[in-house]
């Protein structure tokens, strides 16, 4: 019904012949089937002529009626707000503005209309009025273009993308006040042929502007005036239903009973409602093939993204009407758009269908088509996009199971481990949908059952078995919480998965193997830990959230819920699983969950004891550091002061660490006995021992069983003999490594005594040259766990220990030595920066695979990061980092990014130096050039082109701001001379310095100088250079020259880009504040010039300029666009320079000509000026002219243009045919205010501009009319111009070059003068 595929001839809404609307936007009706001849109507016309206008409401041929001035309502003479303030405002109720309008429309419907009119084109933001003559008298396409020149263009902002409280609640406010209008009126208004007629023609004939502004409001209006239009379509077919249901009862009725005059009313009804739908789908058809057809493709993602908003709202509210596949294949193309946020509202539109089941039937086609896509989306590069592509395939399988294959499935599956939570949480509720929302039939009798038996039992298993085919073992905590929110009882049933756990498997039931045990495990601590901190795992989330009060009353419940059960269960699980190291690790994690009060109120002390059994027989039986490290952390979690079973616990573990203390010291005295030789069972017991020690001093003070004496003995011994075993060695320096971070943390917190400070500083001095002499083992898991724990002391005890005033503890600051920095810098150089087949850290005989190498690349990145942290916070002297950068470039996959923030970190500390060590580096590796392949190497080799490519990415890091790096540039160049010139050639002074071909490495930083300064540093340079340097030129020699090169280049005045008024990208000194150029030719005006060229004047006076400067492009002193210029056009081509040759300095008479040629300037100018005036209107006139009768798109003036509209295959050919594509673009005035455009001053032309192809030709063939005109006065400009051009010395004063130019100037004037005197029609005709 409505999507027929023809508009009747009866709503034909633009009768003008010039319409701008391509084929496919003309409404014809080829079988005419559609004409009305009802009520007395006629066609339906858009805009009815200016006498039947005339004729039309209640004031006959005036333009207004009573209580009505230009348009607008009069109260008491006051006049009222217009519409479209009274919708921006948005203080009114909608539906008395719409009502107090329709008042005003039966009154006057022009008037009415008129304000309607002018209501879309402000809400447009266009400043221009329709008027009641323009109405009556101009069409549509005429108004649009009147409108177009209205808007001020100088601000690309209006209504809908304005930023602001008041301009965000203006689009519901605009959409509200449509709907409301149709709303209103849609019991007889919309039926009278005029108001919907007119309203539909002018927002088709916006939505086709090129203007940004008038297309995306007229396009919103359209939609939401379809919308509602479509809403009155649907009443009427339900009113037609229960009409007809009505007449079929009467009508069955016995003749007897049947009353005729119902019958008869009854169908007249039906005829009317018959009508009226007919009415509403030519206008619903006009609506969609005039504007939607056109802009669901349109250039702006907004405009695209409002339509197939709507279309969706369509095809939900009235679904038999559209929704089929007409309507939904425009929905699947755009699935395929660009832009998100497009993507975004198909998806949305589509789940508004899919959640209706009633549907479904109608979009098994639509599902069977674009399934694929929609399955793709779920990996959009936008989340939003995805995560709404994953609801939308949930929705799909809610209604149909069928449709999506396990492969399909399974691409959601594995998003649940994504670390974006919103696409992780959709994937969630999917795979919860199609695995665990099932219930059983014989499920419902066992709801009540607990435990093994509850119907979760089965559910939690198919979560154990998901969780291991996945095999992302890690992450079990990523699973737990995408399945958070949708599956919060069956993750919280902790009794169900402890009795999995606990129980014996029931008859006939399989029972569970140790690695389903060990994932359960894993994902009940996962679930308890969520429940317990109520927020997500780390990589997921920006950070906690405050919690509101009904979250933690939940956390608290679920806190005591957990306690209470795993309080009695723990102690029978570990004592079940005691031996295996991984459950044990994750079921020792549990009490860190626990409220421990429970232990107390509950009477749950005789469950402590057993717990702690269980604790200390697990360490007596593991060696295992994780395992270790777990019962380390649960005794502290146990031992909290502010609980009363802290003596309890305490007790316990002291009893435990005396024992271990007493076993240690009685093993080290056997092991370190002289004369014998350690077997390796005393060598393990050691060890064992040794770990458990370091694992419980890592979570607990053990500093009154004084340790350090111990391991000082073992690792003393270990230096000395050389036979101590790795690990032993490891652990006793990490044990040393916490027994004095213990003694630091307890003098920090309290008050100390003079004697601690000093034991701590001796035991800490005597600590770090152990490590020094570790550094030097031959075991590399040695050499590793050195650095890294010298690197941490070092850091600790730095000068950053006295901040937050702790200047007690300046006694404790130490600073290492010249040997010691020398020293970890030759660690990080032999381990780190090593090629990867190089790394011989899998000792303990891992597999050479893809794991091992990522887990050893992290491993030297950890060191290296330890070892930049030094040189960040000052630790060791910042010109050790010289050998850090100069290895950015080799490994910069591996390294850059902790390298490049270190250079970052110490330029904030000292601009300078880094600058030192930037230029130390680059000189090592120029060293190491040398050495390696002497001093004639290659200048284009490899090596050599790699450190000039890494001095170009060190020059990169200074940025673009000049001004804050200045000094450290110019230090930078300064050493990198004094390098460069380091070595002199032992040959003597008629061959390069050793070192000369530096300076073409340091020429890669030249362009980081200020233009002062390279003439500081060019003069520094020529310190450095004898007399006979700058005379050579051999290949030897480039390096200095094309340092010097760019030292000049830039680096002299700027008095011919002044002169020139034109660079190669045309900017000057007088533009660098200026906007950029938008394509729109400017004017500047003449003061600007004048002051611009007295400020230089006044500034260069007495500056020369060099010999080797580029011949200048002569032209006027105003700027002009650079693409209006073209190089046919320039000076250079109609006035061809001399060509270069030398001269003596001007004399004393053409220094008294310039004076006396400023007076003559100054005439010439005005003169100029005038000319170029009237050539500026004569030019805009006439290309007014040509362009006058072409079509809508080309003769809009001034529209906001940002963009060309995605038009459809047949207008787009149209467009393109025979057209450049740059023609799109309006050719508009000088972009300023239209009030001030007839006040602009004109720009300035050279002849060339001004003069077309054939005056060229004109004026170039005939000689004897030039010279004529010009006389010996233009000749002896010519020989002055030449003269200054090429002087002996090198440079010619300023005032002379102005002499030149301004009497060129006059020149150009009389070429122009003679021009117009020949042929005086040029210009006027």
């Amino acid at each position: 019904m409505i999507a027929a595929p023809e508009i009747p001839t009866d709503f034909t809404l633009l009768q003008e012949s010039e319409t701008h609307f391509s084929s496919d936007t003309d409404f014809e009706d080829i079988e005419g089937k559609n004409q009305k001849q009802g009520k007395g109507k006629t066609c339906k016309k858009g805009k009815k002529g200016p006498a039947e206008k005339g004729k039309s409401g209640n004031g006959g041929g005036k333009p207004g009626g009573p209580n009505r001035m230009n348009g607008h309502h009069q109260q008491n003479g006051v006049e009222n707000m217009m519409l479209f303030e009274v919708v921006k405002m948005g203080k009114s109720a909608m539906q008395s503005v719409v009502d107090d309008w329709i008042e005003s429309y039966k009154h006057d419907r022009d008037i009415a209309l008129l304000d309607l009119i002018n209501f879309f084109i402000q809400c447009s933001g266009c400043k221009g009025v329709v008027t009641a003559e323009m109405f009556r008298h101009m069409q549509n396409s005429e108004i649009i273009r009147k409108m177009t020149e209205e808007f001020d263009e100088d601000s690309g902002d209006y209504p809908l993308t304005m930023a602001g409280p008041q301009w965000k609640k203006f689009k519901s406010s605009f959409c509200e006040f449509i709907g409301v209008l149709v709303r209103q009126c849609q019991y007889s208004i919309i039926y009278d042929e005029y108001m919907m007629d007119t309203v539909i023609s002018l927002l088709t004939g916006l939505s086709d502007s090129q203007v940004r502004a008038f297309r995306h409001t007229s396009t919103l209006a359209a939609m939401k005036l379809m919308t509602a239009l479509v809403n009155v379509a649907l009443n009427l077919s339900i009113n037609m239903d229960n009409t007809q249901r009505q007449y079929e009862a009467e009508r069955n009725k016995i003749i007897g009973k049947r009353a005729n005059d119902r019958l008869e009313l009854l169908l007249q009804k039906r005829k009317e409602l018959q009508e009226n739908q007919d009415e509403i789908e030519n206008m619903m058809n006009a609506i969609f093939k005039g504007v939607f057809v056109h802009r669901y493709r349109d250039a702006i993602a907004e405009i695209r993204a409002i339509c197939i908003e709507e279309i969706g709202i369509w095809m939900k509210m009235y679904s038999d009407a559209f929704l089929n596949d007409s309507y939904l294949k425009y929905v699947g193309w755009t699935m395929h758009d660009k832009q998100g946020e497009v993507r975004l509202k198909c998806l949305t539109a589509l789940q508004g269908l899919y959640y209706n089941k009633e549907l479904n039937s109608k979009l098994e086609l639509f599902t069977s088509r674009f399934k694929d896509r929609i399955v793709s989306m779920t990996l959009d590069k936008e989340y939003d996009v995805a995560v709404q592509a994953i609801k939308l395939l949930t929705l799909v399988l809610q209604s149909s199971e069928e449709v999506l294959t396990a492969e399909d499935c399974e691409n959601v599956y594995h998003l649940v481990y994504s670390a974006h939570r919103p696409v992780a949480v959709a994937a969630g509720e999917f795979l919860y949908k199609k695995l665990f929302s099932r219930r059983d039939p014989e499920d419902d009798g066992i709801l009540k059952r607990r435990g093994r038996q509850s119907p979760n039992a089965n559910l939690v298993k198919t979560l154990v078995f998901f969780f291991l085919e996945s095999e992302l073992h890690e992450h079990a905590a990523y699973l737990v919480d995408s399945m958070w929110d949708c599956a919060t009882d069956l993750l919280k049933d902790w009794e169900c998965m402890n009795s999995l756990l606990l129980e014996e498997p029931l008859n006939g039931e399989e029972p569970l193997t140790d690695r389903q045990e060990s994932a359960l495990i894993e994902i009940m601590l996962c679930t308890i830990r969520q429940a317990a901190e109520c927020h997500p795992p780390v990589g997921r989330g920006t950070g906690k959230r405050v919690l509101t009060a009904k979250e933690k009353k939940t956390q608290l419940d679920d806190r005591t819920k957990i306690t209470e059960l795993f309080a009695v269960a723990l102690p029978q699980l570990l004592a079940k699983y005691s031996v295996d190291a991984e459950k044990v690790t994750n079921l020792l994690q549990l009490p860190q969950y626990f409220d421990l009060e429970i232990y107390t109120t509950g009477r749950l002390e005789k469950h402590l004891d057993a717990l702690l059994r269980q604790i200390r027989d697990i360490v007596e039986k593991h060696t295992d550091i994780d395992v270790l490290e777990a019962c380390s952390k649960t005794y502290h979690a146990l031992c909290n002061e502010e609980f009363t079973i802290f003596n309890r616990v305490d007790i316990a573990r002291s009893q435990l660490i005396d024992e271990l203390a007493d076993k240690f010291n009685r093993l080290l005295e056997d092991f370190l006995q002289e004369g014998e030789e350690p077997d390796e069972d005393d060598a393990y017991q050691v060890l064992s021992t040794l770990k458990r020690i370091t694992a419980f001093h890592n979570a607990h003070d053990l500093s009154r069983w004084d340790l350090f004496g111990c391991n000082y003995k073992l690792l003393k011994t270990g230096i000395e003999n050389g036979d101590m075993p790795e690990q032993i060695v490891i652990h006793a320096l990490q044990c040393t490594h916490y027994v004095i971070l213990w003694q630091l943390a307890k003098i920090t917190e309290s008050s100390s005594t003079k004697e601690d400070l000093l034991r701590l500083k001796k035991q800490m001095r005597v600590f770090c040259q152990i490590c020094q002499h570790y550094l030097t083992n031959v075991n590399t898991a040695v050499k590793e766990q050195a650095f890294t724990i010298l690197c941490d002391v070092l850091m600790i005890f730095s000068h950053q220990i006295m901040t937050g005033g702790r200047d007690m503890l300046e006694p404790l600051v130490y600073t290492p030595d010249s040997s010691l920095q020398s020293e970890l810098l030759s660690f990080i150089l032999d381990h780190v920066f090593i090629d990867q087949d190089d790394d011989n850290n899998s000792a303990d005989g891992q597999q050479d695979d893809e794991a091992s190498k990522i887990e050893a690349l992290h491993k030297r990145r950890n060191l290296l990061a330890a070892f930049c942290k030094l040189i960040v916070y000052t630790v060791v002297e910042m010109n050790t980092a010289a050998d850090i950068f100069k290895q950015y470039m080799k490994y910069y996959n591996d390294y850059g990014d902790i390298i490049k923030e270190t250079m970052s970190k110490t330029r904030q500390i000292d601009k300078i130096q880094c600058a030192k060590t930037l230029i130390l580096s680059l000189q090592q590796l120029f060293n190491e050039m040398i050495q390696e392949n002497g001093y004639n190497f290659d200048r284009s080799s490899p090596t050599f082109s790699g450190i000039k490519e890494l001095a170009r990415r060190f020059a990169l890091t200074f940025g673009l701001d000049q001004l804050k790096t200045r000094e450290a540039i110019a230090m930078l160049h300064k050493d990198g001379i004094e390098f460069a010139f380091k070595e002199p050639n032992p040959q003597g002074e008629s061959h390069p310095p050793l070192n000369l071909a530096f300076l073409d490495i340091l020429s890669e930083f030249s362009s980081k100088l200020l233009r002062q300064d390279k003439r500081t540093v060019y003069v520094y340079l020529e310190k450095f250079m004898t007399f006979q340097m700058s005379l050579r030129r051999e290949d030897v020699w480039l390096p200095l020259m094309s340092y010097r090169n760019s030292l000049l280049a830039g680096g002299d005045d700027d008095t011919m880009s002044v002169i020139s008024g034109i660079s190669s990208r045309g900017s000057t000194v007088r533009n660098k504040k200026t906007k950029p150029a938008t394509g729109k030719r400017k004017v500047p005006e003449a003061e600007e010039s004048s002051s611009s060229d007295s400020m230089w004047l006044n500034r260069e006076q007495t500056m020369h300029t060099p010999v080797m400067m580029q011949t200048p492009q002569l032209t006027s002193t105003i700027m002009r666009e650079p693409k209006r210029l073209r190089p046919e056009e320039s000076y250079m081509g109609v006035y061809p320079m001399q060509p270069e040759h030398h001269q003596a300095p001007l004399d004393y008479n053409t220094q008294v000509t310039w004076m006396l040629a400023q007076r003559q300037q100054e005439e010439a100018a005005r003169q100029q000026e005038r000319a170029a005036m009237n050539y500026v209107k004569l030019r805009t006139n006439l290309q007014h002219a040509i362009r006058r009768g072409t079509s809508l798109m080309e003769d809009d003036e001034e529209p906001i243009v940002e963009d060309v509209m995605m038009s459809s295959e047949g207008r787009i050919e149209d467009l393109n045919e025979g057209m450049d594509f740059d023609t799109m673009d309006i050719d508009l005035p000088p972009s300023k205010n239209r009030r001030e455009r007839m006040e602009l001053k004109p720009d300035f032309f050279d002849p060339a501009s001004i003069m077309d192809e054939s005056l060229v030709q004109n004026y170039t063939g005939n000689n004897k009319l030039q010279q004529a005109s010009r006389g010996q006065y233009n000749k002896a400009s010519w020989e002055s111009w030449t003269a200054w051009w090429n002087l002996e010395d090198g440079y010619v004063f300023f005032y002379s070059i102005v002499a030149a130019l301004n009497l060129f100037l006059l020149w150009e004037k009389e070429v122009l003068n003679t021009v117009l005197n020949a042929n005086p029609y040029i210009l006027y005709q």
